[in-house]
């Protein structure tokens, strides 16, 4: 599977923000854009199972999961290759391990995905103190 470079993760207050990206080799960046591959960002708490987040599909639609609403977005600049994850009002239930990743389902169904088994990059931790 393709390994993502996530980076930006940190140590930040509750309330705090931080902005994660990641980003793949340009090629199998590119064919993601060319086959309308949907990209997400999913978290694996420690001890925990993983959780789709945010995803944002071919046409620019997003979603996420319900306790990010409203404090995430996500984005991405095909010219640099590179997915984004805006995390505002940051609480010490965000506090995980970040991953990107690309799958075929929308959306929706990309943050409904278990991500059991999935393999990627190295991912970057989040950490939210109270």
């Amino acid at each position: 599977q393709v390994q993502w470079v996530e980076s930006g993760g940190g140590s930040v207050p509750a309330g705090g923000s931080l902005t994660l990206s990641c980003s793949a080799p340009e090629d199998i960046y590119e064919n993601y854009i060319n086959e309308d591959y949907c990209l997400g960002w999913f978290r694996q708490p420690l001890g925990k199972e993983r959780e789709g987040v945010a995803a944002i599909d071919s046409d620019g639609n997003t979603d996420f999961v319900d306790s990010v609403k409203g404090r995430f977005t996500i984005s991405k600049d095909n010219a640099k290759h590179t997915l984004y994850l805006q995390m505002n009002s940051l609480k010490p239930e965000d506090t995980a391990m970040y991953y990107c990743a690309a799958d075929r389902r929308s959306a929706r169904g990309f943050v409904q995905r278990l991500w059991v088994g999935y393999s990627g990059g190295q991912g970057t931790q989040v950490t939210v103190t109270s």
